[in-house]
């Protein structure tokens, strides 16, 4: 193999570049901010291998209407783009049937329990280690009525090899003392990781691929064509130039779906717009990242400050910000966190990659065989990154895949 062309300067596509590169490959990252901000330099830090559950769970639509009643609640549709969410909303509640749902479950569950084995080496070989502290994750409650609803989901990660510790409101303050006295219910999940500050993972693993021969292009990818140029594909910058390769892979997080569809390669996917604040000084300390189950939100401890982030708003990849959304978030941190300090923070928004059954898109293309897709992770980019990069690997290079990437083939969306 000669020449493959990544778009996407994200976690994922640099993932992807480090096993192409390890493979002897000459790799090309293309992307029209390779140093900017993306929902891999944004994010809440989590390594999440325990979340195997997906977003559309039996019975979650029932809770919908409330969410959205709430004007800066967790969920949000913009009322302009809710016509184009139509098909992905309808494609979300067939995943919450009982045999997709768990199917589904299986099939994230198989990505998630060979993060580590990709992850690990991956850190390593580049002096990374030390940015992944493996303190485990806690989720907290206030009503026992909530956690009681949640028992069957914890117990389904338990049947996939996740570890599981109930807590007393007592014994989750005794692990994060910063915790208010509202909390009545806690668990304790030891695999979660969550690394020290996104953003600078990001920029030392593209530094240090830099050294090792990859090669970045500053471009905005305009389209796809294969078969011309000299290369089994070329990739259009917005110049007017075309950059040929032997292949490519798209991991352009939640504007990839543009260039599949250019291809006429059907998918469904939206903008998951995060939000978040990261306050340098907080004034309480925690120790590992905090899910607040309840309000759909977490606080993650990084070396930059406490992030506090959540929120799913679903509005397109143009609509401005509302940061509004990561202020209410901060504020309700407040009432779970006593003597938390908000001031100074750093509002942040990024564009999740959704699809509607959780699941990433991995694999080739079935009408242009020379274009991989690595894209779609939704809130586990990072934690998928390094073993979506090795599966793209084996599939450009023609292994055999350590995982069956039949779930994950975009042509689940014809």
């Amino acid at each position: 193999m000669g020449h493959i062309i990544v778009i996407g300067a994200g976690i994922v596509g640099l993932a992807a570049a480090h096993y192409l590169l390890r493979e002897g490959v000459c790799v090309t990252v293309v992307d029209r901010d390779p140093e900017g901000d993306k929902a891999s330099f944004g994010n809440a830090g989590g390594i999440a291998v325990t979340e195997v559950i997906p977003a559309s769970v039996p019975g979650v639509l029932w809770k919908v209407p409330r969410w959205l009643a709430d004007p800066l609640g967790p969920l949000a549709i913009r009322p302009a783009h809710a016509p184009r969410l139509i098909p992905w909303l309808l494609r979300f509640s067939r995943a919450g049937r009982p045999s997709e749902f768990k199917r589904i479950t299986a099939a994230l569950a198989a990505l998630n329990t060979r993060v580590y084995d990709d992850l690990l080496p991956l850190l390593a070989e580049h002096d990374l280690r030390e940015e992944l502290q493996q303190l485990g994750a806690l989720t907290v409650y206030e009503q026992k009525t909530a956690f009681d609803e949640d028992a069957l989901q914890w117990g389904l990660k338990r049947s996939y090899g996740v570890e599981v510790r109930t807590l007393t409101g007592n014994e989750a303050r005794e692990i994060e003392p910063a915790l208010s006295q509202s909390i009545t219910r806690g668990v304790f999940t030891p695999q979660w990781s969550h690394v020290r500050d996104p953003k600078t993972l990001v920029d030392k693993l593209r530094q240090s691929l830099l050294a090792r021969g990859l090669c970045i292009q500053v471009g905005e990818v305009c389209g796809i064509r294969p078969g011309l140029e000299g290369g089994a594909v070329s990739v259009g910058l917005g110049d007017g130039s075309w950059l040929p390769a032997d292949k490519v892979v798209v991991a352009a997080g939640a504007w990839s779906g543009l260039l599949a569809r250019h291809l006429g390669d059907k998918v469904l996917l939206e903008s998951e717009r995060g939000y978040n604040t990261t306050i340098p000084e907080p004034g309480v300390v925690l120790s590992r990242e905090v899910i607040f189950a309840e309000r759909h939100f977490v606080a993650t401890p990084l070396s930059c400050g406490l992030r506090i982030g959540g929120a799913a708003e679903f509005g397109g990849l143009h609509a401005p910000a509302n940061f509004k959304r990561s202020q209410a978030l901060a504020r309700l941190a407040e009432r779970y966190l006593p003597g938390l300090r908000t001031e100074g923070g750093t509002c942040w928004a990024g564009h999740r990659p959704a699809t509607p059954d959780s699941l990433p898109v991995i694999g080739a293309s079935p009408r242009h065989p020379g274009v991989i897709y690595a894209f779609g992770h939704g809130h586990l980019g990072l934690t998928q990154a390094a073993t979506t990069g090795r599966l793209v690997s084996d599939i450009a290079l023609g292994k055999p895949p350590l995982v069956d990437l039949a779930p994950y083939a975009i042509s689940r969306f014809n």
